[in-house]
């Protein structure tokens, strides 16, 4: 029945349904040998003698704590804290240890089987707690064990050594299952971290799949669409520029051919991206400054930023080489730079810095400082053709990560705070340069 109820949990996790799953199956087998014992000792009054009321008041006592208990745990809505946790499993043991040398102390009889509930606590430290708790709980167990026999005797000698013999047995007995059971339940626990570390790592494959299935039909769809269209974008263009040369006399004709031009280059530019993302050049990767490509793409984007009022800084190693493709690893740059400039207020700065990682990659930064990217956003940013510009194609990051892919590296966000966004494009060192990087 209680596998039924709780089927879904882990018997060892410590999420709240587990714990209430663990709880009830100590408390219900607490409550087994309650009721088991006082059966046992009705049965055999004739050898162990009638249960006294006091007996019988103690026993109905730690029966209804179990009770309370268990309807407590059943309406548990959140977990508890670990603190909390410690306590409770503490006073359980305790309150369980007590009741055992109290309930024989109380059938003073020196065969009592109402020690047999010390079993309990050692099985609760050995799920809960160290090795060393269960020990010292068996520890303590074997005190009252022995303590309670102690006391018989004085009340009633002289002195049986065989029943210190079996207090000594019981106490072996107790530390064996205490020692399995720990044992055991750190198997489990550690299986169980295992099968969630595989399953996760499953997920995130899986996910990954997913991802590049969907990514290649997107650029299977785009280079099926770059191919119908662009040739046809190409001759509309080049008609249209001719037909503005033979109507110059015509001012309304030469406006309209030059607004189809201008929409004309735009598509031609839309399918060179779509291109570009669909079917990915071969990087030619060859140890290349790094510095100097930063220097280009800072020289190409200066007129640009100069319009916003944006400046342009670079920061990093002059000798630092990393192996890439300068032309692919240039158009890469120039998104992040272009997208960095629009997003800078006026009087910003744009910062291009380059590191060496100390392992195997050269770290390219490029920094602006305008508002945090809103976290929907964030989300998507590698996404094909997602985009919040009003004329952007929404490719420019995503072949940019795919440069970056192809080269060995990857590209993502590292900073996205006010004031401080950044993008970090990684690349594979260029070996004879490391070295030198280390020292720069």
């Amino acid at each position: 029945m209680l596998e039924k109820l709780y089927k879904r949990s882990s018997f060892t996790a410590s999420d709240l349904p587990s714990f209430q799953r663990q709880e009830t199956v100590f408390i219900i087998l607490n409550l087994g040998l309650l009721a088991t014992l006082l059966l046992t000792h009705t049965l055999s009054a004739s050898f162990l003698g009638r249960p006294s009321r006091m007996l019988v008041l103690v026993l109905t006592a730690v029966f209804l704590a179990n009770v309370l208990e268990l309807v407590w745990v059943r309406r548990l809505k959140k977990e508890l804290k670990p603190a909390t946790l410690s306590f409770l499993t503490w006073s359980s043991i305790g309150v369980n240890l007590a009741a055992a040398g109290l309930l024989t102390v109380l059938a003073n009889h020196e065969d009592s089987p109402y020690f047999t509930l010390a079993v309990v606590p050692v099985l609760l430290a050995a799920f809960r707690l160290s090795l060393s708790a269960v020990l010292t709980v068996v520890g303590i167990a074997t005190f009252l064990n022995f303590a309670a026999t102690e006391f018989f005797f004085r009340q009633n000698p002289p002195a049986d050594f065989g029943e210190y013999f079996e207090a000594g047995i019981a106490t072996l007995v107790w530390a064996l299952v205490g020692l399995l059971v720990w044992l055991l339940v750190g198997q489990i626990r550690e299986n169980e971290n295992n099968l969630a570390r595989n399953l996760l790592e499953l997920k995130q494959t899986r996910a990954k799949l997913l991802e590049e299935e969907t990514l290649a039909a997107v650029g299977r769809l785009s280079s099926a669409i770059a191919h119908e269209i662009r040739n046809p974008v190409a001759m509309i263009s080049s008609s249209l520029a001719m037909a503005q040369q033979s109507h110059l006399g015509n001012a309304q004709h030469d406006e309209m051919c030059d607004i189809a031009a201008r929409e004309a280059v735009r598509l031609e530019k839309l399918t060179t991206d779509f291109l570009s993302y669909a079917r990915p050049r071969t990087p030619e990767s060859t140890p290349t400054l790094v510095h100097d490509t930063l220097a280009y793409v800072a020289s190409v984007c200066r007129a640009h930023a100069g319009d916003k009022q944006v400046k342009i800084e670079i920061d990093g190693p002059e000798s630092l080489q990393a192996d890439l493709d300068p032309a692919q690893i240039q158009q890469a740059l120039l998104n992040l730079v272009m997208n960095a400039i629009e997003a800078s207020p006026q009087g910003a700065t744009v910062r291009l810095k380059s590191d060496w990682d100390g392992f195997s990659q050269v770290r390219v930064w490029v920094t602006n400082s305008g508002p945090r990217i809103p976290e929907a956003v964030v989300q998507r940013l590698f996404e094909p053709f997602f985009t919040t510009k009003a004329r952007g194609t929404g490719l420019g990051l995503a072949i940019a990560r795919n440069i970056a892919l192809a080269h060995g590296g990857d590209l993502a966000i590292s900073s996205n705070q006010p004031d401080n966004v950044s993008f970090c494009l990684r690349l594979p060192a260029a070996k004879a340069a490391e070295a030198l990087a280390a020292k720069d």
